[in-house]
Parts: structure tokens; C-alpha cells; sequence
């Protein structure tokens, strides 16, 4: 099915249930509960988690497969947020050619750094991918300013020449994205008994390029392509003796990976049109790192995973302040509530990058293979069958 082999397939299936269904399994509390606040299910928030998924999944490529670590792929993040506005300014506010030229550009730029900084492995690559995306930052930030809005970052405005658009709405505001008509901003709200439920246009179309990306990704580490990328992480020294050139390959996954994030920062401009030279910092090239390696380095779903979690605590564990803990431990004594606030603080609100980084810490020494290594030791161990008396028992040799 769709050109997979059984488990793939089903690791796709579930990654479409689990999209589809966010709204869902995301608000698991009662709208008027005290633990509502863990909810997830708001429009923004989803959007994130498979926006982050996507650049995760295409850094994947390159680390988990490739085995070459950058640390300079937020500058194609920005390339493409910057891509997108400019042709929501110039063409139109359909997303669609938006995306395609974030896509395309960032494929052109990762080009030009991968043929550069391919010239070098281990460390002296991932120093030269950092130094490029520190000095795309820069130029973003103050050189290029006619081109980024420097500081401010770019964003529509009343005055751009849409070709293809109007530049302004009948009452005299900003027109919004949209795909052929359809507003990324429309939600639908559904409310059964204490919950609430928000379907957003938005979320759903960057699910539906997840899904795709994420097949892609399938396609990519099952592919003949693949298991060259696979043997060039094993040993590039002994497929150097083959006679094979592993330039060429590493290249094309570097370029492939640069796309991706293209890709997310073209998604994350048609849902908020705006574009920053935060998006290039080395701090956002350090976070998708974290990701892959909290999901799990190598594997197909691993990254998805690490992206959605530290954006829950990015979004949601850090608004745990003082006033929520004392809520929580209302019923205490005041000693004793006074206490164990004073426990908990340091590891929540704006402290929850402790609380990230002792995981982050627990996983790489306990978890090598990250998140999706603990949810296979938790399956092997429930399904683990004891032995019958008939199966363990040892057989008489025949006389």
C-alpha cells in the first residue's frame, strides 16, 4: 500500500489518525477543569507541532541517515519565511505559490552552503554550517535591510502591489492567506458537553504537507538513495576504497534537507505573514537538533515526536507559574504549600528549560535511541509471552 512494506505502512496510518484526530486527543480535559490549562488543541499550538515536525523530519535526513550534524539549518528556515512574505507582497495571498518559492529557494541556498561546507566532515562541517547561518543572520539583520525590514522583520502592509491580489480588503484592512479562497485563519468550533474542540484550515493543511513529507521521508530511507546515505554514516572511508563518490549523495541530502526547512518556513509565514531574522539564529538551528536526537536520531517517527514535545513545554509547561502552583497545592497546609512551590518553581514557568534539559540529559543517557527507544522497551516488555509448560518443556529424543 502506497508503495510501503507493511510496518511502514502502518507507522503512516497512524501518523494520518494522529494528525487528523490533534483536535481531539490534544484537549483530553474538560474545558471549566483545573488541568485544562494542559490542553494542547488550540489552532496555533497544533500548527507548531507539525510545522517544527517537518523541519525535523528533513533534518533527520541528513543527521539520522547521513550522519552529518549542522548546526546552521535555520537559516533555511528563514530563507524560506523570507521567500513566502515576499511573494504574498508581490503576487498574491494564496499560499500556494508562497510555499513552492519558499521550497525552491531554500533548495537553491542549501546548494550553494552544502558544495562549501561538504568540502569538510565531523566538526569542521558542522563549524561551517554555523558559520553561515550566523552570517545569514547578520545580513538579514542589518545588511540586507531593504530586503529583511533588518530588526522589525518583513510583513504585509496596505501599500504592497499585489499582481495577482488586492492590497486591501473592501473595509481597509490587510487581506488574509488563504488556499484558493479557503482562509488559513478559519476555525470551526465544536462543543461536546465540557469539551471544546477547534478545527482550524490552517492546522489541516500543514497536516495534510506533514503526511506528505513524512512519506517522502519513508521513501527516502527505504530507497536504493537511501542505503547509500546509510552506508556513507557507517563508513565513508571504506565506501571511498569501492570506487564510489559520496560527494554527490551527500550533497543531495543536504539539498534535501535544506527543502524541508524551506518547506517550515514557508508554512510558518503563510500562517502568521511575518518574517524575522530570529528565525536564523544558531539557538533555532540548536532546537531542531534537540528534537531529532530527544525523538530519536535515525528513525522515521522519532523527530515528529521530539518537535511536539518540546514545543508542548515551550507552549504549555512554561505557563505553569507561582499562582497555578499554589492553586495545586491549595489544600496543603501553608507551611507546607509555601514548600513545595518553593520545590517545584525552579523547574517550571520561565525555568521550564531545566526541566527540558534534565530530560534531554535522561534520554541521552539511559535512551540512545530517544523517545521512540522507550515506547519499543515498553511495547517488548508487555509483550513479552511467558512460556507453556508445552513449549518450554524439552522434548524426548525418539527411540
Amino acid at each position: 500500500m502506497f508503495g510501503l512494506q507493511k510496518k511502514d505502512t502502518n507507522l503512516l496510518l497512524i501518523v494520518i489518525a494522529l494528525t487528523m484526530l490533534a483536535p481531539f486527543i490534544l484537549n483530553p480535559f474538560p474545558t471549566d477543569s483545573g488541568l485544562a490549562q494542559f490542553n494542547a488543541g488550540y489552532p496555533d499550538l497544533m500548527q507548531r507541532f507539525v510545522i517544527f515536525g517537518i523541519f525535523a523530519i528533513g533534518f533527520n535526513i541528513l543527521f539520522g541517515l547521513t550522519g552529518y550534524l549542522s548546526f546552521g539549518h535555520a537559516a533555511f528556515l528563514g530563507v524560506g519565511s523570507y521567500s513566502a512574505v515576499w511573494m504574498f507582497k508581490l503576487l498574491s495571498m494564496n499560499i500556494l505559490p508562497a510555499i513552492i518559492l519558499s521550497v525552491v529557494i531554500a533548495g537553491l541556498f542549501s546548494l550553494l552552503i552544502g558544495w562549501i561546507s561538504l568540502r569538510r566532515t565531523g566538526i569542521y562541517f558542522s563549524i561551517l554550517t554555523l558559520a553561515f547561518a550566523q552570517m545569514s543572520f547578520a545580513l538579514a539583520y542589518s545588511v540586507l535591510t531593504p530586503i529583511t525590514n533588518g530588526e522589525t522583520g518583513l510583513q504585509i502592509t496596505l501599500d504592497d502591489p499585489r499582481i495577482l491580489g488586492i492590497s486591501q480588503t473592501a473595509d481597509g484592512s490587510i487581506p488574509v492567506t488563504n488556499l484558493f479562497g479557503m482562509e488559513m485563519r478559519a476555525t470551526t468550533d465544536l462543543a461536546l458537553g465540557a469539551w471544546s474542540f477547534t478545527f482550524s484550515m490552517g492546522y489541516y493543511v500543514c497536516a495534510v504537507l506533514m503526511i506528505l513529507a513524512f512519506y517522502m521521508s519513508i521513501r527516502i530511507f527505504r530507497s536504493p538513495f537511501g542505503m547509500m546515505l546509510r552506508a556513507i554514516k557507517s563508513n565513508q572511508t571504506r565506501m571511498n576504497y569501492t570506487g564510489l563518490n559520496p560527494k554527490p549523495y551527500t550533497l543531495a541530502a543536504f539539498v534535501i534537507s535544506g527543502m524541508y526547512a524551506g518547506l517550515a518556513g514557508g508554512l510558518m509565514a503563510s500562517m502568521d505573514p511575518l518574517a524575522g531574522a530570529e528565525r536564523m539564529q544558531w539557538t533555532a538551528s540548536g532546537e531542531v537538533v534537540l528534537m531529532t536526537i530527544l525523538g530519536g536520531a535515525g528513525t522515521l517517527i522519532g523527530p515528529v515526536l521530539g518537535a511536539g514535545m518540546i514545543k508542548y513545554f515551550e507552549n504549555i509547561f512554561s505557563k505553569i507559574n507561582d499562582n497555578v502552583l499554589h492553586t495545586w497545592f491549595s489544600f496543603m497546609p501553608d507551611g507546607l504549600e509555601n514548600l513545595m512551590v518553593g520545590i517545584l518553581h525552579p523547574f517550571v514557568g520561565k525555568g521550564w528549560h531545566l526541566t527540558l534539559g534534565i530530560i534531554f540529559m535522561l534520554v541521552v543517557a539511559f535512551l540512545p535511541g530517544g523517545l521512540v527507544e522507550g515506547g519499543q522497551r515498553i511495547g517488548r516488555m508487555f509483550g513479552r509471552k511467558k512460556p507453556t509448560d508445552d513449549t518450554s518443556a524439552k522434548t524426548e529424543p525418539a527411540e
